[in-house]
């Protein structure tokens, strides 16, 4: 079982692992229907993947159609997906289907719309590991959605010498010969720095991406000058919608951005059900 299998699964056993009391009462026998989940306001659509998987953990031979496809624009209204099966197992995962894709439409969302205030500039918008936990891929994926970028997925596939790997090491110089020491040439090591001293000490060690941490628009400005183009930039802290632009035009090369994911707000969207002999949908 995969990854996210297993969300779906822990979601659906959170839901109704003991059972579902309602529908099972009302529904004591296998009977058909149809569900369709609309928009009640404008969004960018991510998370198709995960909730068709989550109706389909539920009942293999359910008949979806999406009507449109992550990263695209819905308007108020839209309807997004309709789905066909098994009445209870549709009621037992409404909830779960609309929680996935009501978080990150949200973050596909917010993302569109720091993308889209960074519009003309050079620099690459990313997220960060401040994820929901668990739901990191998904999270991720929901990023890629909104037009934006993903940094590293964990720690095994990247290398980011942070402020308390250089108070350990004793120094960026030890630290960056530490990593050297262990890993492959092929890989890239960023240095976190907060300082010009810092950006000095991490071009000297051969830093192949410095991360200008919490530093003002005029320190990052100097930053890349003094840095011209001996190792990639990336600006990370405060990062806001309202600065992203004076960010960028800084010069740095990427702008890391948690918010993106911990400052998402879940869309709103929601699901009718109808048995498939209802007169309004038939």
């Amino acid at each position: 079982m995969d990854m996210i299998e297993q969300i779906i699964a822990l979601a659906l056993f959170e839901d109704s692992g003991l059972g579902d009391i309602t529908s099972e009462s009302i529904l004591p026998g296998p009977r058909q229907g149809r569900g369709v989940i609309a928009a009640k306001q404008a969004c960018v659509l991510a998370g198709t993947d995960v909730a068709q998987r989550t109706f389909r953990r539920l009942d293999p031979n359910v008949t979806l159609r999406f009507f449109f496809r992550d990263g695209d624009a819905v308007s108020r209204g839209d309807e997004v997906l309709s789905v066909e099966g098994d009445l209870r197992c549709l009621l037992k995962a409404e909830r779960v289907a609309l929680n996935f894709l009501q978080r990150l439409s949200g973050i596909a969302t917010l993302t569109r719309e720091y993308v889209t205030a960074l519009k003309g500039s050079s620099a690459r918008l990313t997220d960060t590991r401040k994820t929901t936990p668990g739901w990191r891929q998904l999270e991720k994926e929901a990023v890629r959605a909104g037009g934006g970028h993903n940094h590293r997925f964990s720690l095994y596939d990247g290398i980011l010498i942070k402020d308390n790997h250089i108070a350990v090491a004793g120094s960026i110089s030890a630290a960056v010969q530490a990593v050297k020491n262990r890993t492959s040439h092929l890989m890239k090591i960023e240095v976190e720095v907060s300082t010009m001293d810092q950006v000095d000490q991490a071009l000297a060690a051969g830093a192949d991406v410095i991360m200008l941490d919490n530093m003002s628009m005029e320190e990052m400005a100097a930053a890349v000058v003094r840095i011209r183009g001996q190792a990639l930039v990336e600006a990370s802290g405060n990062v806001s919608i309202t600065s992203l632009k004076d960010i960028a035009d800084t010069g740095v090369d990427v702008i890391s951005c948690g918010a993106l994911t911990h400052q998402a707000r879940s869309v709103d969207l929601s699901m009718r059900i109808f048995e498939t002999s209802d007169p309004q949908r038939s």
